[in-house]
């Protein structure tokens, strides 16, 4: 049997982005005693023009999301390594604030998502009707063009949950070649932007029932070379490191032995594998 050494979980969130539970202390602690050595707490940024605004935290919380990362850093020092980050929203647009929230702080990464197309919040459980009558192979197509966008805008370090369009289980035809040849795009970004994916579980604990991105994504993005980060997308202490080696075990199963680790923006890899 294959096993994996644990990798930094980089996807977590707190109280502030209204949809989640826990102090970064019982995140981290959670973290200790699943047995990782390194987190990032990776919240819903403030947006500009109250975007999205029920669903992340405001621009004046953000001193006492940093205030209480960072004394959660010190009281687990020599413990547990805890990385300051943003989960940042990308549309058109929004790249100026993009690059003052960058400039805000010196961040261990920035993680970009695409939550909306347009108006639609396609993710929120009040907006799922909307699936009903959209052409849904119309849908994934424009949304991975703006993850494409997100990609190639060269703000992030990390692209999260990449098809996150599939997580109540709506899906485009599987033979569709033109939400094929979107996905490739975004890819093909990724790559000449140099940026990280993210291999996320949360889509296990969705309707879709299965992690993001999809194996067909996974396999054409190692053979492009483009590298992983896991996330768990915590949104409670219990999910840390929520299916990490199921995670892994995608990887491995494409030939990929390393995920990134982020240092103030700065990308070294983690090799996974237990050579013991």
């Amino acid at each position: 049997m294959t096993t994996f050494l644990p990798v930094p979980d980089y996807h977590m969130h707190t109280p502030r982005c209204n949809h989640a539970k826990g102090t970064i202390v019982e995140y981290a602690q959670a973290a200790v005693d699943v047995g990782l050595s390194e987190i990032g707490m990776s919240d819903h940024s403030p947006m500009p023009n109250g975007f999205d605004k029920a669903w992340r935290m405001d621009e004046s919380e953000l001193d006492s999301f940093l205030a209480e990362l960072e004394a959660a850093q010190q009281q687990f020092h020599g413990q547990l390594v805890i990385k300051a980050a943003l989960e940042v929203d990308y549309y058109q647009g929004a790249e100026d604030y993009i690059q003052f929230l960058a400039d805000y702080y010196d961040w261990d990464y920035l993680m970009g998502s695409v939550h909306f197309i347009g108006d639609w919040g396609f993710d929120n459980p009040d907006e799922v009707f909307r699936f009903e009558t959209c052409d849904i192979e119309q849908a994934y197509c424009d949304y991975f063009k703006q993850v494409e966008l997100s990609a190639a805008c060269g703000l992030f370090d990390i692209i999260g949950h990449p098809d996150l369009i599939k997580k109540f289980g709506y899906r485009a035809p599987q033979d569709s070649e033109a939400v094929f040849e979107a996905e490739n795009a975004m890819l093909q970004a990724a790559k000449k932007a140099d940026v990280a994916l993210e291999i996320s579980s949360a889509g296990l604990r969705k309707p879709v029932k299965e992690m993001y991105p999809h194996k067909g994504i996974v396999e054409r993005a190692v053979g492009l070379s483009i590298p992983f980060a896991y996330g768990s997308d915590a949104h409670s202490p219990a999910e840390v490191g929520h299916a990490m080696d199921e995670c892994l075990s995608v990887l491995h199963g494409f030939g990929a032995t390393q995920v990134v680790q982020l240092n103030k923006r700065q990308r070294q890899m983690f090799n996974f594998m237990d050579k013991t």
